[in-house]
């Protein structure tokens, strides 16, 4: 049963419309928001809420972060993450991380409800398509990614370097030090045959990996 959630999302628009579809299923449901990863820290603490609706892009997180911190903030906690990236891209990532489910925004009016039903009954929500992919690598019928070989560390790093940071800001965000973010980097960069960072910025572009 769905009592009540937590809708992580910072565009008012799409926080009106995911609002909008959510009561009309649940009516009586309660639902609190958050714009920032900050916020929706704040109030897991003293909430217990059925499922948690999460954009991975927010003002203060972006990549995998927001899944990462709010499953360590509170690990029982049962995340959808709803965002424009790439599905083929993050969907495994976000399960490994600890989410239940990942839904593109572009596919939340049809199916929204349905995840959330899925996730609040104790299973898992991924399109149709994610899951032949996923079953297809398993079985060796697709031809995985060079960064799908990346440990889940060094595919954080490797966002993070997209995105711009710095080693030491990398560190402080991954509770790592520089030399450690350092080896990491130099993983990254021998999985992906790249040699520096404007390599991995176009190649997270080439592959839906969004460092925005």
């Amino acid at each position: 049963m769905f009592e009540s959630g937590l809708l992580v999302e910072d565009h008012p628009i799409v926080q009106l419309g995911l609002r909008q579809l959510i009561a009309t299923r649940w009516p009586q449901a309660r639902l609190d928001t958050a714009s920032s990863l900050a916020e929706a820290r704040n109030l897991v603490g003293p909430n217990r809420y059925d499922v948690a609706v999460v954009d991975l892009n927010l003002p203060d997180a972006t990549g995998l972060e927001s899944v990462n911190q709010l499953k360590r903030h509170a690990p029982a906690l049962r995340l959808l993450v709803l965002s424009l990236n790439d599905e083929a891209a993050y969907a495994q990532r976000v399960l490994q991380l600890g989410a239940q489910g990942y839904l593109s925004k572009e596919r939340a009016p049809g199916e929204l409800v349905q995840a959330i039903e899925r996730i609040v009954s104790g299973g898992r929500y991924i399109t149709a398509s994610q899951a032949e992919r996923m079953a297809d690598l398993a079985y060796g019928q697709a031809s995985a990614a060079p960064h799908e070989a990346l440990s889940m560390q060094e595919y954080r790093v490797l966002v993070h370097l997209a995105q711009g940071r710095r080693l030491t800001d990398i560190g402080q965000l991954m509770n790592l030090s520089p030399k450690t973010v350092t080896t990491y980097r130099a993983r990254v960069l021998e999985k992906l045959n790249a040699q520096t960072n404007r390599d991995l910025i176009q190649y997270c572009l080439d592959h839906g990996i969004s460092p925005a």
